[in-house]
């Protein structure tokens, strides 16, 4: 009997580190769904962006972080931290110069936009593989 308990107990364990990890990555894939439409929009406000960003960063921080291994998910991981990185800078130098700020804010905002899309391009790397040689098919003459 108590084999049978400890065998349960680290079971559990198990699902609870799994559903840890499923709930971390989750979020940070809905912190890079939320990001983007907001980089994207016509009229752009480093103002609402910050503070937007900030408000999804708290939730965040609600969720233990978890080692991830896949390329992909380094890449999202890295992709919220970049996007952390720039408003943190961006905060440290609004006392500066207005119009260099939103400039260099800009440069960034371009920098995110092609980072994401080359998180999109790695998420669907293995979806649109091409046929190589389709018509040249094997027939044996039957």
């Amino acid at each position: 009997m108590n084999i049978y308990e400890n065998n349960k107990t680290k079971l559990s364990s198990g699902l609870n580190e799994k559903q840890q990890r499923l709930k971390y990555v989750r979020y940070l894939e809905k912190f890079h769904k939320r990001t983007i439409p907001l980089l994207k929009h016509p009229k752009f406000d480093v103002k609402i962006f910050i503070k937007t960003i900030n408000k999804y960063y708290e939730e965040l921080k609600l969720i233990p972080s978890v080692r991830l291994d896949s390329a992909y998910l380094q890449m999202l991981e890295d992709f919220v931290n970049q996007t952390l990185t720039y408003i943190t800078n961006y905060d440290e130098q609004e006392n500066k110069d207005e119009q260099e700020n939103k400039d260099n804010f800009e440069n960034q905002k371009q920098s995110l936009l092609k980072q994401s899309n080359l998180l999109h391009k790695e998420k669907n790397k293995s979806n649109y593989k091409k046929d190589k040689h389709k018509k040249k098919s094997f027939t044996d003459g039957y």
